[in-house]
């Protein structure tokens, strides 16, 4: 006989934490920690206690615990943040701001039609730090180690122009100039000319010197002292579109680059 009941489902678990599954301790430190944060020139445990609505021995006792482990610090009966929740809050900072050059990067990969690249010059490494592409225009495939032939591609040449004579040249002690193309720039000399020859803030064009078949360009960017770029490339049948590709990326960063200069330092 047929029933208006439905099978039972598979059970979907709630995403919700169920009330007595949570450490009681660990919510209480939290709101410590968020009190605390709340006081730039400290508080004491007595005043915490009460923002937190925990008893003053329960208070202390948990103050203390944080304090051993670098979440807080105490001076003179005040409560501060400590080392470790300094570091906790720059790594949130750091990847919100990592999210904010991606979300920039894919906005001008769709509007320019070609895959963008932002990379910095940090501690005598070059590093890629993010690149917005798609299936429709794929990035240039890294075949041969980006931080060793930064003098054959346009992002590496971009930063190398930016450094210094005495950084440029421990650069390339380390990273000499090698043939990686039949177009690779030939020697350190030509490469060195090429470098002081670049105008401060114009696009550096590469033209298959890193990979066969790929034109690129790449933009200085101003991130405080360290050297940085944003980066373009196309097929080489679409060369005549690289030059204007690269003004239009360089006007569009114009536009974000006054609420952008903090996050591109990332």
């Amino acid at each position: 006989m047929a029933t208006d009941t439905a099978p039972a489902g598979p059970h979907t678990p709630s995403t919700e934490p169920h009330p007595t599954t949570l450490i009681g301790s660990v919510q209480r430190a939290m709101r410590l920690l968020e009190s605390v944060a709340q006081h730039g020139h400290g508080a004491p445990a007595k005043q915490l206690a009460r923002e937190a609505g925990l008893a003053l021995p329960t208070a202390y006792h948990l103050l203390r615990t944080l304090a051993y482990e670098g979440y807080l610090r105490r001076e003179k009966g005040l409560f501060f943040l400590g080392e470790a929740a300094e570091r906790l809050a720059g790594s949130a900072a750091r990847q919100k701001r990592r999210s904010t050059v991606a979300d920039a990067l894919a906005q001008w990969r769709d509007a320019i039609g070609v895959p963008v690249y932002y990379a910095v010059y940090r501690e005598g490494e070059i590093e890629v730090e993010c690149v917005a592409d798609s299936p429709a225009i794929p990035a240039v495939e890294e075949w041969a180690d980006f931080r060793e032939t930064g003098h054959a591609h346009a992002i590496g040449q971009c930063l190398l122009s930016q450094l210094g004579e005495e950084a440029r040249r421990d650069h390339l002690d380390r990273y000499p100039v090698q043939s990686i193309t039949p177009y690779t720039v030939r020697d350190e000399r030509t490469l060195l000319r090429r470098l002081d020859e670049t105008k401060r803030m114009q696009p550096v064009i590469e033209r298959q010197e890193y990979a066969l078949g790929t034109v690129c360009a790449a933009i200085p960017v101003t991130a405080g002292t360290m050297a940085a770029t944003m980066a373009i490339s196309l097929p080489a049948h679409q060369a005549d579109r690289l030059l204007p590709a690269a003004r239009q990326l360089q006007d569009e960063m114009g536009r974000l680059l006054g609420s952008f200069a903090l996050s591109i330092s990332i």
